[in-house]
């Protein structure tokens, strides 16, 4: 048995904190300017597209989430679905590398936005941003969550400015114009569903919630109906300020947004853009550490990574190797991360799905103190619909890249398989 416990300090307001910080990351401010190239003035139809596909997988997560409100959640909820600790840890595993990958992603935006601030090099920035927030994530839940909550603030300020500045020229474009067709908008709206990646991961701080069965379904819908709100917002905001073109060639969109609409707003929108992005990774780092401490603890991972700082509260093991695996990671190509983090986050999504669909049949009475409207019978239609919707999406992708995928995965099946046979952890 691995000694000690999280401690609960999260209630609503921390943990929708966290959804919309997570959320409210590198996307919008690092992204918004090539969908805007692909989707034209439609460019809010593609974030609109994101945040259905987003709530149909959020609607099955508060759903599981209050019926078993646990750390590792999504390996929890398939290892009860499907009986299977090794499905179960094939898809935390999945999530895990989603997780320190996508944190690399933003950690490279983070060190982009600060080396043409300060000149210091992005790789170096970006790596030391991960071990500033790698401490963090061990000081202790309730000090991150409290420097969660003032850079949640902050970043949604610098979205509000943009909106703001926006205000003053809607209707100055034809929002329907989607000068790629609507191949532009569907092909924006899958890169920009990065920007909606990390609402799941309020389910993986259960165990530190005052009240999990009652906050994670309020936290993971009021994070994506605010979320969607604002994104749609900038989204038309920027095209009326700004020519889609102009956009399209950007690599700091939103503060040439503010720069245009605002003269020398700039480098505010710049410093901002460090909180965002700062914030992003804090928040992958503290729920990835929680998911690889929870599947230790269940015995499918060494069982040092489940244990906990008895001083601290939290699971130093498990941050430590996340820190590591993460600085490797910002060594790769940033594009292929991207991509790779949108695959991976589809294939998770249309896993929780099937699972919640799962354990409708197979707990038809278990109490659900949250339950995803519209069901025929037992059968959850809306889950039905999101299984189809991410399965579409994943055929998006291109071959090298499903291939890709389907390595990571494999790899994953062997290591456990390797940890099984050396008896590392119990069947």
């Amino acid at each position: 048995m691995v000694k000690g416990k999280l401690k609960k300090e999260l209630g609503l307001l921390e943990a929708t904190a966290y959804g919309v910080g997570i959320i409210l990351g590198a996307g919008i401010y690092a992204l918004l300017g090539k969908a805007a190239g692909m989707a034209g003035p439609a460019l809010w139809m593609a974030f609109f597209i994101g945040a259905v596909i987003a709530t149909l997988t959020g609607l099955s997560y508060a759903e599981l989430g209050t019926l078993f409100p646990k750390e590792a959640a999504e390996y929890v909820y398939a290892n009860k679905a499907f009986d299977s600790r090794r499905i179960g840890f094939l898809l935390g595993w999945i999530i895990i590398i989603t997780a320190m990958i996508g944190a690399a992603v933003v950690a490279l935006g983070f060190g982009g936005y600060f080396e043409a601030l300060t000149g210091i090099p992005q790789l170096w920035a970006a790596g030391g941003l991960i071990v500033l927030m790698s401490f963090m994530n061990f000081w202790g839940i309730r000090e991150s969550a409290r420097m969660n909550v003032l850079f949640t603030l902050i970043e949604v300020a610098g979205l509000l400015l943009i909106i703001g500045l926006g205000a003053m020229h809607f209707g100055s474009v034809d929002l329907f114009e989607m000068p790629n067709g609507v191949g532009g908008v569907m092909a924006a709206s899958l890169l920009v569903f990065f920007a909606y990646i990390g609402f799941e991961d309020i389910v993986n701080v259960a165990e530190e919630m005052k009240n999990p069965i009652r906050t994670i379904p309020k936290a993971l819908i009021l994070s994506v109906v605010i979320t969607t709100v604002i994104y749609i917002l900038v989204s038309i905001s920027a095209v009326s300020i700004l020519d889609w073109q102009v956009l399209g060639a950007s690599s700091a969109p939103l503060a040439d947004v503010a720069e245009a609409g605002l003269p020398g707003s700039a480098w505010l929108l710049s410093i901002i853009a460090l909180f965002a992005t700062g914030n992003t990774v804090l928040i992958f780092l503290i729920v990835e550490s929680r998911m690889i401490n929870g599947i230790a603890r269940d015995g499918s991972l060494p069982r040092f990574l489940g244990e906990i700082h008895p001083q601290r509260g939290t699971p130093l093991n498990a941050i430590i190797l996340i820190a590591l695996v993460t600085m490797f990671a910002i060594f790769w190509p940033i594009d292929l991360i991207a991509q790779a983090t949108d695959l991976f986050a589809f294939l998770t999504f249309f896993m929780i799905n099937l699972t919640l669909i799962a354990l409708r049949f197979k707990l038809p009475d278990f109490h659900r103190e949250f339950k995803v409207p519209l069901n025929i019978g037992k059968f959850p239609v809306l889950a039905g619909f999101a299984v189809l919707a991410n399965l579409y999406m994943l055929t998006q992708f291109s071959y090298s890249l499903l291939v890709f995928g389907a390595l990571v995965v494999a790899l994953g099946w062997i290591a456990y398989e390797i940890m099984l046979w050396k008896k590392v952890i119990v069947r």
